[in-house]
């Protein structure tokens, strides 16, 4: 079975005191436990079936129920009616064979283990026999006395990387080991006295929920049949989970042929066939919360109603598609009696004031009157109800959230906007409450947020200009609107497009003269001398924008990293140019007495102009192509590329040669290209596109400048 293990209660007695197993249980759930154990070590056999149906009845469906080591405690207890899941066995109980065979192939079957010798017996077991392990003590803990050697967050990541079989820790667990035990691979957390002697178990269920999907993408399967043209159905549910912040799943009920004006014609696959499709989801995947819109007919909504009983969800969102704007009923009434049925397993319903009406079969003509159906049909199915009031007249849309088992009621205003970009709302709103609701919101927080993305979704549609009736909403509006459209790229993709950029100035430069001589060491000494005087100018204005650069930086690492490429421009590489042009004085303003030439000018200025009216990202793009360029060229002068004479100890210019191969070079370079291509991968796409151009024109700017000598030299 591929059960939700995410946040797993073991019951203590004692620990519950006065309020009990059964109450305490019920809280958790309401709270958000997926899965309860009973563990009642003092109870009889007897007194433990009967513990179990009174669990069954209290959980009603919303978490699975697993008994620890009764295993004839559970089959007795399904005999009475009741729904045990399945049984935790610990490594002396009951066989987990026996367990297979007794209990069935949908049963959940898990088994403690702590040690390597669990595991090889694990494998040894035929594939299905047990769905998950039960892994500790991760802490010390009073409720067993008996436990082995805790083994720690570390010990526990260990397990699990050896483990064929998802793990759930057990043992010690507290809120605040929520983060480190995911992040050591644990499936769920078995939590015993956090939540048993719990003051309040719904809240602190709740805040483990919370604590354990804040780091988790919510998995959100739509139920619901198709619109070709996109705006309602499965399409705008999948545009609704994702901008909501889920991962959307989809499973169609039925297929249509419609656009914005209309429904021409709709197909109802063969209901095995949907449960087949559901089924090959959940055998695989956890699913995190459901949407259900459009069931066609009786037969398909039966269907989704054994799954959902088979698999329960946590959160269950049913958007019950019965009446066309038009009013007409779409539903025949055998149908509409199944979907009626099928409320109690929702979490939340989201009805129009037409499908209210059917659903509580009261008269509906205020908006009083629609709370106040709502409270009635709430009460009667245990599920929540959004009532949604888009269907009133009038310059207000408000919307109402009535939960009557938990006594909530919340009212959420609002103006109508105008707009005739209304396709497919419903689906929308409701898918985006599965997602939010999926990542552990509150459902009044959940309503507010959906609500607030639905109504910029809304005020957008219009500027798609998609069809000539009812146009869809704008679902990523928002995040278009603030992030963009364009991708993010990693550092590494930016290093490799960069570079692949400039393959035509890199082998531009390749085939010049000046560095083709300079390599069989034909070059004259006149533009070799010429460079290295223009090299001096350039170095010495070079270093003021690295110290630009690393004025800017954003972390000390890269402010220190600039400084020190500054400094080794100002001293360690204008003493070897000077040991060339004024070797007897050293690096004095001789050094730099050359008239600059044209293409040291445009080059300094381009970089001027970056470092004094541009930013960090930019800066940092400019100057790389000195590094880059520099560092490459000399990695392939030395591996003989350009000639086996260039590796020489006896090339008249060996001494100039070597630099370029530097290793210590070559290491600033590295670093250069991460903090570079890095702040490219941190900027908005406008910035990034302004650090290529920066990138592009330095490199242009290099090629031109290894030209000049030979262009403003003889070469004799």
């Amino acid at each position: 079975m591929n059960a939700d293990l995410s946040l797993y209660l073991v019951t203590d007695e004692a620990l519950c005191g006065d309020r009990g197993i059964v109450e305490t249980v019920r809280l958790a759930v309401d709270g958000g436990v997926r899965i309860v154990q009973l563990r009642a070590k003092a109870a009889t056999d007897a007194e433990t079936v009967e513990q179990l149906i009174a669990l069954s009845r209290v959980i009603d469906g919303r978490a699975l129920l697993v008994v620890n080591d009764r295993l004839d405690a559970a089959v007795t207890a399904r005999g009475r009616g009741a729904r045990v899941d399945g049984v935790h066995l610990g490594q002396g109980d009951a066989s987990v064979l026996r367990a297979r065979e007794a209990l069935g192939p949908d049963a959940l079957i898990g088994l403690t283990a702590n040690s390597p010798a669990h595991l090889e017996a694990v494998r040894a077991l035929p594939p299905g026999t047990v769905d998950y392990l039960g892994v500790g003590v991760i802490r010390p803990t009073t409720t067993k006395a008996d436990h082995p050697a805790p083994l720690g967050v570390d010990g526990f990541a260990a397990f699990v990387a050896s483990s064929p079989l998802p793990c759930v820790a057990i043992g010690g667990v507290g809120i605040d080991d929520t983060e480190s035990l995911r992040e050591a691979g644990a499936v769920g957390l078995a939590v015993v006295s956090a939540l048993c002697a719990a003051d309040d178990p719904e809240a602190m269920a709740g805040a483990f929920r919370r604590r354990w999907l804040a780091a988790s993408v919510p998995r959100v399967l739509s139920i619901a049949g198709s619109d070709p043209s996109g705006g309602a159905g499965i399409q705008a549910d999948l545009k609704s989970i994702a901008a909501n912040g889920g991962y959307g799943m989809a499973v169609l009920t039925a297929l249509t042929a419609q656009n914005t004006r209309g429904v021409r014609a709709v197909h109802v696959p063969p209901a095995d066939f949907l449960r087949a499709q559901l089924d090959a989801l959940s055998d695989d995947i956890v699913i995190d919360a459901v949407k259900i819109g459009m069931l066609a007919d009786a037969e398909v909504i039966r269907t989704v109603g054994e799954w959902l009983e088979a698999v329960r969800p946590p959160i269950v969102v049913l958007d019950p598609v019965m009446v066309a704007t038009s009013g007409d009923r779409l539903l025949a009434p055998d149908a509409e009696r199944a979907l009626r049925e099928l409320l109690s397993r929702a979490t939340l319903v989201t009805p129009n004031l037409a499908e209210l009406t059917v659903l509580s079969g009261r008269e509906i003509v205020d908006w009083n009157d629609a709370i106040s159906a709502a409270e009635e049909l709430s009460a009667e199915v245990g599920a929540a109800i959004l009532v949604k009031g888009g269907h009133l007249t009038g310059d207000d849309a408000p919307d109402a959230l009535v939960d009557a088992r938990r006594g909530l009621r919340e009212e959420f205003s609002g103006s109508r906007i105008p707009t005739g970009n209304t396709h497919g709302t419903g689906c929308s709103l409701s898918s985006a409450l599965a997602t939010v609701l999926a990542r552990g919101e509150e459902p009044a927080d959940a309503v507010l947020a959906a609500r607030t993305w639905l109504r910029e979704s809304l005020r957008s549609g219009e500027s798609l200009r998609v069809g000539r009736g009812h146009g869809p909403i704008s679902h990523f509006a928002g995040l278009w609107g603030r992030a963009g459209a364009d991708p993010r790229p990693e550092a590494s993709d930016i290093a490799a497009d960069w570079w692949q950029q400039i393959s035509g100035i890199r082998a531009g430069i390749d085939e010049l003269p000046f560095i083709r001589a300079l390599a069989d060491g034909s070059l004259a000494r006149a533009p070799f001398l010429f460079y290295l005087a223009q090299d001096a100018l350039y170095l010495r204005e070079y270093a003021r924008v690295l110290a630009e650069a690393a004025r800017l930086a954003p972390t000390s690492a890269e402010q220190a990293f600039w400084a020190d490429s500054a400094h080794g421009s100002i001293v360690g590489e204008l003493e070897l140019h000077a040991s060339w042009l004024t070797p007897a004085q050293g690096v004095t303003a001789a050094t730099f007495a050359a008239e600059p030439a044209s293409a040291t000018t445009a080059y300094l200025d381009h970089l001027r102009s970056v470092a004094f009216g541009g930013d960090y990202a930019e800066i940092v793009a400019a100057v790389l192509p000195c590094f880059w360029l520099y560092t490459d060229l000399g990695r392939r002068l030395h591996s003989g590329e350009f000639g086996a004479y260039a590796r020489d100890p006896e090339h008249p210019f060996a001494s100039w040669l070597s630099t370029y191969a530097d290793p210590a070079f070559e290491d600033a370079t590295e670093t250069a290209i991460v903090y570079a291509t890095e702040a490219a991968a941190r900027a908005d796409a406008g910035t990034r596109a302004r650090m290529r151009r920066a990138f592009e024109v330095s490199s242009a700017h290099e090629l031109t400048f290894f030209a000049a000598p030979l262009e403003s030299q003889p070469v004799g």
